[in-house]
């Protein structure tokens, strides 16, 4: 009711109060007296009802300043918001919606209030779909009877898509009928496609990370592990929970050297914040003895040292073919060497001996001395010999041999020998063996060079055991003798190597000529003061 109409009745009341009762006070009592005290009465009544009507007027006043000064208040805040705000009655009537969500929807023109979402829907064209959903989404809202929370996407005319963090809060009169419904709406966008831009660098990261074809860990800046690949686990054949948390140092290296430069290139990132190679490290692992080439570089945080990261690459093939080829080399000079040297020292070699034997059947006062002279010729036609086996290949023919007649016929050849040097030769044969197709002289070389080398190094025992299986025959030569020294064993083959006196370093060079012609394999295992084993590998076939 406006203020005009509220003082119209307040004035006409007051004309009918006043002369109502004055006539009627004038009419029903005679006593002038009673008159006036009625008069009085009727004026303090007068009075009193028009204070209570002026203070029930002025509070109500009061009150409802107050409230449109909190609906102000509200608007203020609410449109000052960067969310949707919508307020909406029991039955999904909008109340109240600030400016951003007007804007949002293109209904900022529009008389929004009293309608419901599939009402607006007809004013939005683009939108119409997404207002209609709003119903579905409210309804459930309603029927859960709490407050519900989820991520909607809005598409935007532009192609952009909006993604609100919309939160709906229904509200229920005491007898449990709906009152109203909140819906506020964040705008998430940025925060999503952050969050898409994060995840998208994390999966680019474990891609590299995981499906990485070398080993690669994480460590802490005291060397602990903090994280390791799948390669790295199968590497060492341990799970990822047994391996984090160990340090580097921990592990088993080839040599206290190669210990000593991982954990110095290991200081050199922390102090330098540089990546460096560490260079060749040989780590024991499921598969043996492994050669890897370890990186390490910093990982940087906020431009802070936040810890360390190893590339592992398994170099192995890589140092053993390099090793072959080096040798290959090196036996290339030599074939060379020997072919031009060979036939040049065996004719007079020959002519020599010839006249040392004439010389001896004349003279007996020099036997003795044309006897020294005559093993030392015999020593150099041995030496070229060899060189000639080295100096190209040679034009084998392959026959179908049993390897246990060519080494019991290497045995008796050699007993005497062993004999004497207070040696005993044993076979030892598991399985009747097949014949296989070999050069059998040859193969006898073989093994006259390395047992030969096993009696030379004050061996008491020389054990040979011969098995088999579908592929391979395998010949083991093990002697209790003097051993050698590990760093000795990787230059076995090579020539002119050899710890002998009066060795030519060319036994061993052949020997491996000779296995790697009939496609086979030798391998050397040997232990300083506890002896050697030899292990022979052949095609059957």
């Amino acid at each position: 009711m406006s203020k005009g109409k509220i003082i119209l009745i307040y004035i006409c009341f007051g004309i009918v109060w006043v002369f109502g009762t004055d006539y009627s006070i004038d009419k029903l009592i005679a006593d002038r007296k009673l008159s006036l005290i009625i008069q009085e009465i009727k004026g303090l009544l007068f009075v009193l009802f028009t204070g209570l009507l002026l203070y029930f007027y002025l509070a109500k006043s009061e009150k409802l300043s107050k409230l449109k000064e909190e609906e102000r208040r509200l608007h203020t805040l609410i449109n000052s918001m960067v969310d949707f705000v919508n307020f909406k009655d029991g039955e999904g009537r909008w109340i109240e919606a600030n400016e951003f969500g007007l804007k949002l929807f293109q209904l900022e023109n529009i008389d929004y209030k009293g309608k419901k979402d599939s009402e607006l829907a007809n004013y939005s064209g683009f939108f119409k779909e997404a207002l209609s959903f709003c119903e579905v989404s409210d309804e459930e809202t309603w029927q859960n009877k709490t407050i519900s929370r989820c991520e909607e996407n809005v598409p935007l005319p532009n192609g952009d898509i909006k993604t609100f963090d919309t939160i709906k809060v229904p509200l229920f009169h005491q007898n449990g009928s709906r009152k109203g419904l909140v819906v506020i709406g964040r705008d998430i966008s940025e925060r999503v496609a952050a969050e898409k831009k994060l995840s998208e660098k994390q999966q680019k990261y474990q891609s590299l990370f995981k499906y990485n074809p070398d080993p690669v860990y994480m460590m802490d800046l005291k060397g602990f592990i903090t994280n390791i690949n799948p390669q790295f686990e199968s590497i060492f054949g341990l799970p990822h929970d047994e391996l984090v948390g160990t340090s580097i140092s921990d592990y088993t290296f080839h040599s206290a050297e190669e210990k000593d430069r991982l954990m110095e290139s290991f200081l050199h990132v922390i102090n330098n914040k540089t990546g460096i190679n560490s260079g060749d490290i040989r780590l024991q692992t499921i598969n043996g003895t492994r050669i890897f080439a370890c990186t390490f570089v910093p990982m940087m945080i906020d431009d802070e040292l936040a810890g360390i990261i190893s590339y592992a690459k398994d170099v192995t093939q890589i140092r053993e073919t390099q090793e072959i080829l080096r040798k290959t080399e090196k036996l290339s000079v030599v074939g060379e060497l020997a072919a031009s040297v060979a036939h040049e020292v065996r004719n007079p070699l020959t002519s020599l001996k010839g006249f040392v034997q004439l010389l001896q059947t004349s003279e007996d006062e020099y036997k003795h001395y044309y006897s020294i002279m005559l093993s030392e010729l015999d020593r150099i036609n041995l030496i070229v010999s060899e060189l000639l086996v080295l100096a190209k290949p040679q034009d084998l023919q392959y026959e179908k041999h049993s390897v246990i007649h060519l080494m019991t016929d290497v045995k008796a050849l050699l007993e005497p020998q062993a004999n004497i040097d207070g040696a005993r030769i044993s076979m030892d044969i598991k399985d009747p063996l097949p014949l296989i197709s070999c050069e059998a002289n040859q193969l006898k070389q073989v093994f006259i060079n390395i047992i030969k080398n096993s009696i030379e190094a004050s061996s008491q025992n020389i054990n040979i055991v011969f098995e088999q299986n579908e592929e391979w025959i395998y010949i083991n030569i093990k002697d209790d003798g003097c051993g050698m020294e590990e760093d000795r064993i990787k230059h076995l083959g090579e020539p002119f190597y050899s710890s002998k006196e009066k060795g030519t370093g060319l036994g061993l060079t052949v020997t491996y000529r000779i296995i790697e012609a009939h496609h086979g394999k030798i391998s050397f295992n040997s232990v300083l003061d506890q002896g050697t084993e030899v292990k022979i590998l052949l095609p059957i076939g």
